[in-house]
């Protein structure tokens, strides 16, 4: 993916699109940094941590078992009022859980890097999906400023801001004639 911006775009979609009527603002500003929160892997390369390791660069912060770990501690942290593994704190749960998987999955659908390792900390095989539209990021925001950096931002405005878009216009649409037919 080539920006933080595209990824808190994808929860808030999930917000409006999917997620349960009534999901809070906390809930929604968690989720979006959820999606984002992936990334924070870069700085294992400070730390001399090399791309494959599992603590790498698209690694175990980017596995499904992660997204379901940091769900559960954000739930922890910002949402210990809600009865535990009640209907409202599963409902949560499974918005940020999804939040935060959508960072790998969009990730595999990137044309750079050496894949996502989705199946982190059991297995650290690397995989992208056979469809890669979205032009891979450059690293660093000074990078981001060039003619690569304007190619990602067109490959994300068509492949995630687009369908993003009309899929929250549809959901709203869905929900106004929804209202307006209810008698």
């Amino acid at each position: 993916m080539a920006s933080a911006f595209s990824h808190a775009f994808a929860a808030y979609t999930f917000k409006s699109a999917w997620a349960p009527a009534g999901l809070s603002r906390k809930a929604i500003w968690i989720g979006m940094l959820s999606a984002v929160m992936p990334d924070a892997d870069v700085l294992a390369f400070s730390f001399g941590i090399p791309y494959e390791h599992v603590l790498g660069h698209r690694g175990i912060t980017h596995s499904l078992f992660f997204a379901l770990l940091w769900a559960w501690l954000m739930m922890e942290v910002f949402f210990y009022e809600y009865k535990r593994a009640g209907k409202d704190w599963w409902r949560v749960w499974l918005y940020l859980a999804l939040c935060t998987a959508s960072h790998g999955v969009f990730d595999a659908l990137t044309n750079g890097g050496r894949g996502v390792a989705f199946f982190a900390p059991f297995e650290n095989s690397r995989y992208f999906f056979p469809w890669r539209p979205i032009l891979v990021s450059p690293l660093g925001a000074a990078n981001f400023f060039s003619e690569w950096g304007m190619r990602v931002v067109k490959s994300e405005l068509l492949y995630v801001w687009l369908p993003g878009s009309l899929l929250l216009l549809a959901s709203w649409a869905w929900r106004f004639l929804k209202r307006k037919n209810t008698p």
